[in-house]
């Protein structure tokens, strides 16, 4: 698992019920990932951590297989190989939510602001999925905001006579 946030370790904790061994490679010497969520990672047996390193490749892609990675320390630059039997990448997550910049309220990380279910800051707009959920970002939770948003919308096109 390539990543030191929230996503990154529930996605490693995730993996641990199918891997004898995840390993979290992260770029930085400390987690950025709340306390429980670190906690939680820190206290499974099945999790390691390789700090302050990156990826630099990964084994076997061009016969579409990952046999390991070419990992690079960044404080000693150090390159070593890693075996693995597969690679996860949450490395961040930022909402394709620029489109809307300075017409609809977002908060600092670029997520659309809603209120009273997926009503945005304009009337007569809603939203729904990924672009407003910075918590659950998950298909089946999308999914759910969007049929929510269908009905504001239905509703607020019944109010104006439409």
């Amino acid at each position: 698992m390539v990543g030191g946030g929230d996503s990154a370790l529930e996605e490693a904790t995730f993996l641990t019920k199918y891997a004898s061994k995840v390993t979290v490679v992260h770029r930085r010497d400390q987690l950025r990932a709340s306390k429980i969520m670190q906690d939680r990672a820190f206290k499974n047996p099945k999790i390691d951590f390789v700090w302050d390193t990156v990826v630099d490749e990964i084994y076997d892609l061009p016969a579409k297989t990952v046999k390991g990675v070419k990992l690079r320390n960044l404080k000693s630059n150090e390159i070593t190989d890693f075996k693995c039997d597969g690679i996860f990448v949450a490395i961040g997550h930022v909402p394709n939510t620029q489109i809307f910049k300075g017409l609809l309220e977002m908060d600092a990380n670029g997520y659309i602001i809603t209120h009273d279910g997926t009503k945005t800051s304009v009337p007569g707009v809603f939203a729904a999925g990924d672009v407003q959920d910075h918590v659950y970002r998950q298909a089946i939770s999308a999914a759910g905001t969007g049929c929510m948003a269908g009905m504001d919308a239905e509703r607020y096109l019944e109010q104006q006579g439409h």
